[in-house]
């Protein structure tokens, strides 16, 4: 059976653009970035949430 693994984000506008980071269940930064509008920072968290998902999907 494949285990479910949930990740959270978060996403904040800084005096350089947005900034983003995303988080595994313990909390841990899997990735982060920043990005020079919000449209870009939430593809990348998009991005990131979809390749994190595939990697579970690749070892199940």
């Amino acid at each position: 059976m494949r285990e479910v693994k949930s990740f959270a984000y978060s996403l904040s506008q800084a005096e350089d653009g947005w900034r983003w980071c995303v988080y595994d269940e313990d909390g841990v930064t899997v990735a982060d970035g920043a990005n020079p509008n919000q449209a870009a920072a939430q593809a990348a968290v998009e991005h990131t949430l979809r390749r994190a998902g595939a990697d579970l999907d690749a070892r199940a």
